[in-house]
């Protein structure tokens, strides 16, 4: 009698450690910690940022595009819809009526889109993937239509026509024949490849993105997992000419911004193909950032992180936000231990980002949601000021953290 009370004892425990692995596993999917975000606040910041929205609206000139806002002149500074920085508005409009259902929005949108459409055809620039895919791609999976379907298709064959075998990347800017110029930020401008050969079937466009990937991965990058802003590549032999940065501090600094966009362009290069590597990749990037002495206590990055003036330097919040929505996507692949880090950060970032002094108080900012952030320091532009990119990530970050905490998130587009 004791043997079997005994044996059904150890069954039980057994039984009761199956199930407490399953919950934990399963719990794993609802990417939740001890000081999760309440989902008030969440909803919160989605209708504030609509609101907000509406007054950037207001003020933004007929055929117009929203770039930055100057709160000492008041001035709105704009762009034609072929600035690099185009798609995020409409992106970003996009997003917030997702989450709102807010027809206001969804109606600018539209008007943006018209305005952006004839981009697909624009071969001189790189930025295609965050000019049509924030935006066209968006809005196709809010409600798809074959002419989404064509102007992304499109799109994905002009960026195609940067590509250099020779070099094995996509070139980023035009400059003098005997250089072949690319920088980091490029590696943000894939997944629209990816989507193409997804659509399309062709496979040509996945292997731009992966060869463009590889050999960014070997010339970019530093042995602690930073990376140098711009490479400049001999267009005949592909062999590597300079290393140096535009936007940070020095050829040999970490420009923030830049490192946000190696840990979410390799994040999405793992999400893609499933190789490893490109996750080895992102972890290396995200143990550079996290681990880093001159990060400060609220994650929010100072704009480069050797600028001379830390801990006096200025914060970049859209280095910040980028950073948040990669690593939330990031803690969906790493292990256990990794993803919680990922994840709690990125929980620090949304809630200091959604609260003063990176937040903006409704009906000022000139519409922006977030403030304090730096586009080109070196060259004394966009600085200190909200820019359209940091509003697109933080909303995007906002909504994959809900999703995550729902457990139904779903990052392939």
């Amino acid at each position: 009698m004791t043997r079997i009370t005994n044996r059904n004892l150890l069954c039980a425990l057994c039984f009761l450690c199956l199930l407490l692995c399953f919950a934990s596993c399963s719990n794993t999917k609802k990417a939740t910690t001890e000081n999760s975000l309440p989902n008030a606040f969440i909803e919160k910041n989605f209708g504030d940022a609509a609101a907000q929205y509406e007054v950037l609206m207001k003020n933004l000139p007929p055929e117009r595009f929203p770039k930055t806002f100057y709160p000492a002149t008041g001035k709105l500074e704009t762009s034609g819809s072929d600035w690099w920085c185009s798609g995020f508005y409409p992106g970003t409009l996009l997003n917030l009526y997702e989450q709102t259902k807010e027809e206001k929005l969804l109606a600018e949108a539209k008007r943006m889109l018209a305005l952006l459409e004839k981009e697909k055809t624009n071969t001189h620039t790189h930025d295609l993937g965050f000019m049509m895919y924030c935006s066209f791609g968006n809005a196709n999976k809010i409600s798809p239509s074959a002419a989404y379907d064509d102007i992304l298709l499109t799109s994905a064959k002009s960026l195609s026509t940067r590509f250099n075998p020779k070099v094995g990347c996509i070139k980023s800017w035009d400059s003098k024949p005997s250089d072949f110029l690319v920088i980091i930020d490029n590696m943000m401008n894939l997944e629209l490849l990816f989507w193409a050969t997804r659509f399309s079937g062709d496979s040509s466009f996945y292997k731009i993105a992966v060869t463009h990937a590889n050999t960014t991965m070997k010339n970019h990058f530093r042995p602690d997992g930073s990376s140098y802003h711009v490479v400049n590549y001999n267009p005949e032999t592909g062999d590597v000419q300079q290393k140096k940065t535009a936007q940070g501090y020095s050829n040999e600094s970490a420009w923030a911004r830049g490192q946000a966009w190696g840990l979410y362009g390799y994040t999405v290069m793992y999400r893609e193909t499933k190789d490893k590597k490109y996750l080895d990749q992102a972890e290396k990037i995200a143990s550079f950032i996290l681990n880093n002495p001159n990060l400060p206590a609220d994650k929010i990055p100072y704009w480069d992180f050797n600028a001379p003036d830390i801990p006096n330097a200025l914060r970049d919040a859209s280095a910040g936000a980028v950073m948040a929505s990669a690593l939330l996507e990031l803690s969906t692949y790493a292990d256990k231990k990794d993803s919680r880090n990922y994840f709690a950060v990125a929980e620090t970032i949304l809630r200091n980002l959604s609260n003063p002094p990176y937040k903006a108080t409704q009906g000022t900012n000139g519409g922006f949601l977030l403030q304090h952030c730096v586009g080109h320091m070196p060259n004394k532009t966009e600085v200190d000021v909200p820019l359209t990119y940091a509003d697109y990530y933080y909303v995007e970050a906002l909504q994959r953290y809900k999703k995550l905490k729902e457990g139904n998130a779903v990052f392939k587009n």
